[in-house]
């Protein structure tokens, strides 16, 4: 699996992710045109000392980004408030895990070329979750339903049989 970040305006969201990135060894797109400067000091400190960890791509524009995907991968979208539940969908190690801006999240014309559209269900007072809550608990969904924690860590970890 791969995650997406498309026109990410927050820094430390962007760096928490990364972050989250190098702790799975996922690889992280950042598609253009972003909300900051790669050299932002946020975005440094929320990643910490992983940055070298993290096989990032920066692309200028969601097109670059397509043109640049082979036939095989699936474009898994997600959204505070359309698609299926994202434990009702079967990940696989081919999906790119796309998430829209913190502010308005993906728009139709992205969201068009989904091959799934997932959410993760809120039922309490807020529009949405955080950007790199949401993609935590996505891509650890994945990567449980894909076998990867067992495979990883079975009989390691205290937690994970």
């Amino acid at each position: 699996m791969q995650l997406v970040l498309y026109q990410p305006r927050i820094p430390p969201n962007t760096g928490s992710i990364a972050r989250l990135c190098a702790a799975t060894s996922t690889p992280l797109h950042l598609v253009g045109p972003l909300g900051f400067s790669l050299d932002d000091r946020h975005l440094k400190r929320a990643g910490l000392d992983y940055w070298d960890h993290v096989k990032i791509t920066v692309w200028k524009n969601w097109e670059e980004y397509k043109q640049s995907l082979k036939t095989r991968h699936k474009l898994v979208m997600t959204s505070a408030r359309k698609g299926s539940c994202y434990v009702e969908h079967c990940f696989s190690s081919l999906d790119h895990l796309v998430f829209g801006p913190e502010t308005w999240g993906l728009p139709e014309k992205i969201t068009s070329q989904a091959h799934h559209l997932v959410r993760i269900p809120i039922w309490g007072q807020v529009r949405s979750l955080n950007l790199s809550n949401a993609a935590g608990i996505i891509l650890y969904e994945g990567y449980r339903q894909l076998g990867t924690l067992q495979e990883k860590y079975s009989g390691q970890h205290p937690y994970i049989p």
